[in-house]
């Protein structure tokens, strides 16, 4: 019946263009025109030209769906429970909340299952065609990010819909869900309150977002948060500061401001944290002249380590293309950042999903030689063991303890003293 199917979808789709339809502000007229559809459609089956519809009514609300909706995706969008969505040509597959791979169940074409990524693209300045093949956006009302390709890059549809983290994360959320211990959250809170630099890693879909936007929440209201961002993902509410995000050029191949223009243009902007949703390029460099500007930082970078995630910082920054040595950039970022924070992933048993838990945090010391000098203060052994404090302090212990309520100390913090995330100060200065 999917012959049918596609059949009566083509003519209806036909019938609405000749009468220059809006699908999503005259449903009733498209859904007159595809019961039309239907029924030629059964009239030319009864003289053996069609094989007849067993449900007609069904394929009505089927082809009303496809033509004003997401077709068979509607109701896959509308859960809140998926995480992502996986277009491969004629294929939908999707991540539920509990980290499981699954198909989508209904059929589907791959030129339907390209309607609903242009559909995705409509409401957006943003446009997928054989001149810009490569595409990413914020849609469903800012929701979820989509990151499409199509031929001559792909060799056929390949798009992925992120669903964005509506919840307000903060790091007592974190813990609750055994993502952090109580300890690393303390530390970790006293870090943002002091100002310290915090660089997240991890693989893809191990919680770095999630994370950062906790760090940035313990954040106190009276610092300037400038947020930078490919694709706005961090749902971060700002009481002073703002979020910016990049723009690729026109159709004319002008106007793209790049996530590196938008770093410089926020280092204008009096900033106490610039953060960047994830490095991956020449922003990286931005970075460098932040430190020197006296500017603190936030980001997450794609690592398999916490000390990779240096690496994956200075190897960003060199293909800014600068020409600045690689020892004076490691220089900068081993004096600048003071802690990082790893992040993993695990597929649990049958029916237990994906684990996803902090899986170390070290301290940076500023560099003696070409190498980055980095201190384990917290380590789990692997996923679902305990986070479990190494007996080590970071250097900026100091500068962090003047945060803590008078009477406690960093050791007591670490060692597991504080019942909760750690209540800094009003007002610490960094």
């Amino acid at each position: 019946m999917s012959a049918a199917y596609e059949t009566l979808r083509t003519a209806a789709l036909a019938e609405v263009e000749r009468h220059r339809l809006d699908p999503e502000h005259q449903g009733d007229a498209v859904t007159r025109v595809v019961r039309q559809a239907v029924e030629a459609y059964q009239r030319r089956a009864h003289l053996g030209d069609e094989t007849a519809l067993r449900d007609p009514e069904d394929m009505v609300a089927r082809l009303v769906r496809s033509i004003t909706a997401f077709g068979p995706l509607t109701d896959l969008l509308e859960r809140t429970d998926v995480e992502e969505v996986f277009f491969e040509g004629d294929r939908v597959s999707y991540i539920d909340g509990t980290g499981r791979l699954q198909g989508l169940r209904e059929p589907t074409t791959a030129e339907e299952n390209r309607m609903v990524v242009d559909r995705l693209l409509a409401p957006t300045d943003r446009r997928l065609d054989t001149a810009s093949p490569l595409v990413q956006a914020r849609v469903l009302g800012g929701t979820a990010r989509l990151t499409a390709a199509i031929p001559p890059v792909a060799d056929r549809l390949s798009a992925t819909l992120r669903r964005h983290t509506l919840r307000r994360d903060s790091l007592a959320a974190l813990v609750e869900r055994d993502t952090l211990s109580g300890p690393a959250a303390d530390l970790l809170a006293l870090a943002m309150a002091s100002s310290a630099t915090v660089v997240v890693s991890g693989p893809p879909g191990a919680g770095k977002t999630s994370l950062l936007s906790a760090l940035l929440a313990a954040v106190p209201g009276n610092r300037c948060i400038r947020i930078c961002e490919e694709i706005r993902e961090l749902n971060v509410p700002l009481t002073h500061g703002a979020c910016y995000e990049a723009r690729p050029p026109g159709l004319d191949g002008t106007g793209e401001i790049s996530l590196r223009d938008l770093v410089k243009f926020t280092l204008a902007m009096r900033p106490d944290v610039i953060v960047v949703g994830e490095v991956r390029g020449s922003e990286a460099f931005e970075l460098t002249r932040a430190v020197n500007a006296g500017c603190g930082f936030a980001s997450t970078v794609h690592a398999n380590s916490a000390r990779d995630a240096l690496e994956a910082l200075v190897n960003a920054a060199i293909m800014a293309g600068e020409n600045v040595a690689e020892p004076v950039v490691r220089k900068v970022f081993s004096s600048a950042v003071d802690l990082l924070v790893h992040c993993d992933l695990e597929e649990g048993g049958p029916g237990e999903g994906v684990q996803r838990q902090v899986r170390e945090i070290h301290a940076v010391a500023p560099a003696l030689h070409d190498a980055f000098t980095t201190e384990p203060l917290l380590v789990r052994e692997r996923i679902g063991e305990p986070l479990r404090w190494t007996g080590a302090v970071p250097p900026s212990a100091a500068r962090l303890e003047r945060a803590l309520p008078a009477g406690r100390d960093l050791r007591s913090v670490l060692a597991g003293g504080a019942t909760g995330p750690a209540a800094p100060r009003a007002g610490a200065a960094r």
